[in-house]
């Protein structure tokens, strides 16, 4: 990067790697880490090697855990899974502090643009923990953009012969919005106006 001392530039390219942030805004977190005192960059930087040892994907959901199966996992009731996008959404939901059942990540969404097929998701285990557990609903809280819909739909189709009843979280939602953007209130009306496939 023209201009920049050699150890600036390789810091704002490595910031420019992360979703949502462009040349301008790695150039000021490089400034805001230049800045900083040298505890400050040493917690910055410890933080960071540390959420990477520590956190993992659970093994039965796909949710962000400190162990191999999360807490919510671990105390909840398996008869309602909800079906999210990524572990963002577990978290969106979980600030309302009212769906008292477990999650399944996928994982994304698929996607024939950028190449991404139901293999690629999270979608067998899906059925596997259907199959050996006692789901009687399983709720799809993708986000609602083309991606998202399309998903639900091939997955709501998969069940729906298992007996499984399948819903939807009602779109109070914008269309091509993100449920981890979504205000408490609309994803709280969204989530209890849910509806059957």
């Amino acid at each position: 990067m023209k201009g920049l001392l050699a150890p600036v530039g390789k810091l704002v390219n490595e910031f420019t790697k992360l979703p949502g942030v462009g040349y301008k805004t790695a150039l000021r977190y490089a400034y805001e880490v230049i800045n900083m005192t040298e505890e400050e960059a040493s917690a910055l930087s410890n933080a960071i090697l540390e959420v990477k040892k520590e956190v993992k994907y659970c093994k039965k959901c796909g949710a962000l855990s400190e162990t191999d199966v999360c807490e919510i996992c671990e105390k909840r009731d398996d008869c309602i899974i909800c079906v999210v996008e990524n572990p963002r959404d577990v978290l969106a939901i979980e600030r309302l502090n009212e769906f008292k059942g477990q999650y399944h990540v996928l994982g994304g969404t698929i996607s024939p643009m950028d190449g991404i097929g139901p293999d690629d998701l999270r979608i067998t285990e899906l059925l596997n923990r259907i199959n050996e557990g006692s789901v009687k609903e399983v709720i799809m809280a993708t986000n609602p953009d083309v991606e998202g819909e399309t998903t639900a739909m091939y997955i709501s189709r998969l069940l729906k012969p298992l007996g499984i009843i399948v819903t939807k979280i009602a779109r109070g939602i914008p269309i091509g919005s993100d449920l981890e953007y979504a205000d408490d209130v609309t994803l709280s009306k969204a989530f209890s106006g849910r509806t059957e496939f």
